[in-house]
């Protein structure tokens, strides 16, 4: 065996990447042992993080891929196996930075995840739609981004990432969110026994889910972390507000007058939890239609005008400092029909308006330059 060949074998196995983790396999330790004969036939054991591993075929395609291509081996012999317990506690150690309690990250204040909370005051408004393509169009834009599905009741995140049928892994009470279009994504849609299976928390358990969510599921490294807050001022708001006290808030609203005034409760209720409200987004603001007549592009107000206006100048009044309208996102069926077959406008066709409108808003969050103003960076003066 030369020295040469197993530096060259080394170097390709740490070109293969864990689908689920996002890091190479040498340094999760899931390379076993790398054997090597004169005549250059290799051997190599993979550990998988768990038995049954549904990127098992992934990695060993990637594997083969990159050790047969090199120069001088002759032959592969490939053993796909799977950590032990102990094993696995180390990995999950090593992914925790070595530290074994359960911790958020995104609440330190040196974090540098922008955590974005998607909220609306009433239901219908088209929130989740916003949040998925948001989150798509960062991804365009080079960004790391996970996607949290925080409507813990009415979570439609799964459908409109078609991830109905994707199961989490789990690594010794770590959870793995599930890879989606660049995206990272959890739900507890995808930790149901079935679609059927109603969730009906309150109190204490549901305050226990979203700190799972957030603690026990390996995130990495994000630029954004967005979150999917279900409609209201609940329990789900109230418990974000005390787990991630640096996040910002996007509130969604439409046009009409009775959307504005709830919506302006959401953002009232993120500054009495000292969350930052950074502006507002005016969803199905108008739909352009062809005219039959004149061959020209007619905009109609379908649910009347100035709502996310109107919001965003209540809440500047409100609040104090600058809330803006960030974008005006128009109607567009393509949103919809995006969401039932599980691929976001955004990524689909970038350039239908609805998309272009997204696109713009996640370009002017991407471009904010990272501040300390206004985060709590845990000090308590004396």
């Amino acid at each position: 065996m030369s020295v040469e060949l197993q530096a060259a074998v080394n170097a390709a196995l740490a070109t293969v990447i864990d689908p689920e983790i996002h890091r190479p396999i040498t340094d999760l330790d899931m390379v076993d042992s790398v054997r090597i004969s004169d005549d250059g036939a290799v051997d190599i054991t993979v550990l998988l993080t768990i038995t049954g591993c549904p990127m098992a075929n992934t990695i060993e395609a990637d594997v083969r891929e990159r050790v047969t291509a090199i120069e001088g081996v002759t032959s592969l012999e490939l053993t796909m196996s799977s950590m032990n317990d102990e094993q696995r506690a180390a990995l999950k150690r090593k992914l925790r930075g070595g530290q074994d309690e359960r911790d958020i990250p995104f609440s330190h204040p040196d974090s540098r995840t922008q955590v974005l909370l998607v909220a609306s005051g009433k239901g219908g408004v088209g929130k989740s739609s916003v949040t998925v393509n948001l989150a798509m169009a960062l991804v365009a834009a080079g960004r790391s981004v996970g996607v949290l599905d925080a409507d813990i009741y009415g979570h439609s995140v799964p459908q409109m990432l078609g991830l109905m049928d994707s199961n989490p892994t789990m690594v010794e009470g770590m959870i793995m969110p599930v890879p989606s279009m660049g995206l990272k994504v959890i739900s507890i849609g995808m930790l149901k026994e079935s679609r059927e299976q109603v969730i009906a928390w309150r109190g204490p358990i549901l305050d226990r889910a979203l700190q799972q969510f957030l603690a026990d599921v390996y995130w990495g490294d994000l630029d954004f972390l967005v979150v999917d807050l279900p409609p209201g001022t609940g329990d789900v708001a109230l418990s974000l507000g005390q787990k991630l006290p640096n996040a910002e808030v996007v509130v969604v609203t439409t046009p009409q007058a009775a959307a504005a005034e709830v919506a302006e409760r959401a953002g009232t209720m993120a500054s009495m939890l000292e969350q930052k409200v950074i502006g507002v987004v005016e969803n199905m603001a108008f739909l352009d239609v062809a005219c039959p007549h004149c061959g020209s592009s007619h905009r109609v107000n379908v649910f009347g005008t100035g709502g996310g206006t109107e919001v965003a100048s209540t809440l500047t009044q409100r609040l104090g400092y600058d809330v803006p309208l960030l974008a005006q996102i128009p109607m567009d069926p393509g949103m919809a029909s995006g969401g039932d077959d599980g691929v976001p406008l955004v990524a689909s066709d970038p350039t239908r308006p609805a998309s272009v409108a997204i696109t713009a808003l996640a370009e002017q969050l991407s471009a904010r330059r990272p501040s300390l103003v206004g985060k709590n960076l845990g000090v308590t003066p004396v």
